[in-house]
């Protein structure tokens, strides 16, 4: 085999299994060039760890992401966190912007006066402005911090600390994701590890609004059985609550993660309906993100599952499946936990990874639709 047709044959298979051109579903194709190599800092290589949030920042393309430089392997850093040798390596910072041709720009973050830097970095936002907004799912990273683009500190939301439930005004639980709602000023996280529910807080002031769990019901957090993908589907959201998005016709999407299922309600938190995602998956769940396409009706919705190494391409009217694309590995356009997902205005798509995957990939949309 030739390397051009070898490459080909990598590169198809990051491709959905549907003729996009034909059947009008978007296809994908990796971008093995995206982004570009790390520098070097004082001679000594920047490496990632577990890639826990990544956003798209519309007004310039510019991709963010954070990371957990504490996850970094023994024989990357050692136990003070210093490189092991004289050329490798150092924790890229814990919040990273991309310019749109994948070039590393800056970097920042970490503990600094007047806020709670989360234990474990989780979740990544870039609102209309430009500002960063970072939370965690530490065991005690009960809190969403906002800063602006170069890393100078705004506001909190929450603290560090101990839990006080599904049902607190005042605290979030080790929330995994947020989303700002412009046209409403309004912040909704997906709340979260800890707790079992969607969260609205008013995005200037941090004011606490309302919040809903599972079928727009009062969440609780009594111990749930495990999984069981025979049994009644569960009147509570499971743990995590992983991600929340809105569609421009006001839907939000609520991805329940080990239920394997999205949630879709109105901003006020009714219930609408629900799609199962690759329901017969147990341990962590399939709905681990969720983004909607770029056309005006937002017509599909893009799925990603750690859990199975893919991303699914999911009609929006009724939750079908009409295409598919990855699987678990560590080549190009492969996954190991695929956990967010961004998209750009061009319908680009870029994927984070956790666990051992630690990379973030770019999918170029191939096929308009």
């Amino acid at each position: 085999m030739t390397r051009t047709v070898a490459l080909a044959v990598l590169l198809c298979g990051a491709c959905s299994n549907l003729s996009g051109g034909s059947s009008g579903v978007p296809q994908f194709r990796v971008d093995p060039a995206w982004p570009k190599p790390l520098p070097e800092e004082a001679g000594v290589q920047l490496v990632v760890g577990q890639v826990a949030g990544i956003a798209v920042d519309e007004r310039n393309g510019h991709v963010w992401i954070t990371h957990r430089p504490s996850t970094l392997l023994p024989d990357e850093v050692d136990k003070a966190g210093k490189p092991v040798t004289h050329r490798c390596c150092k924790a890229l910072p814990a919040v990273a912007e991309f310019d749109a041709q994948g070039n590393y720009v800056r970097g920042w973050g970490g503990p600094g006066a007047g806020y709670d830097w989360p234990k474990s970095e989780h979740g990544i936002m870039i609102d209309p402005e430009g500002n960063v907004w970072v939370g965690g799912n530490g065991n005690e990273d009960n809190q969403i911090l906002k800063f602006t683009p170069d890393g100078k500190f705004l506001m909190q939301i929450g603290r560090a600390g101990k839990s006080e439930g599904s049902n607190s005004r005042t605290q979030l639980g080790r929330p995994a994701h947020m989303l700002l709602d412009p046209q409403a000023s309004e912040l909704y996280v997906a709340d979260g590890y800890g707790n079992r529910r969607v969260v609205v807080f008013d995005a200037k002031t941090g004011a606490y609004k309302r919040h809903w769990g599972a079928y727009g019901g009062e969440p609780s957090d009594a111990p749930l059985p495990a999984y069981d993908p025979q049994a009644p589907l569960s009147k509570q959201f499971g743990n995590p609550v992983h991600c929340v998005r809105i569609a421009n016709d006001r839907k939000v999407y609520v991805c329940d993660r080990a239920n394997s299922r999205i949630q879709v309600f109105d901003t006020a938190g009714k219930f609408l309906e629900e799609f199962r995602v690759e329901p017969e998956t147990r341990a962590n769940g399939s709905t681990w993100d969720m983004v909607l396409s770029q056309d005006a009706a937002q017509k599909f919705m893009y799925v990603a599952d750690g859990a199975n190494g893919r991303i699914y391409i999911l009609q929006r009217a009724d939750g079908k499946r009409v295409g598919e694309f990855g699987r678990t590995g560590h080549m190009a356009g492969e996954f190991k936990w695929v956990h967010n997902m961004a998209i750009d205005r061009q319908g680009n798509l870029y994927a984070s990874e956790v666990g051992f995957g630690r990379r973030i990939q770019k999918f170029s949309l191939a096929a308009p639709f």
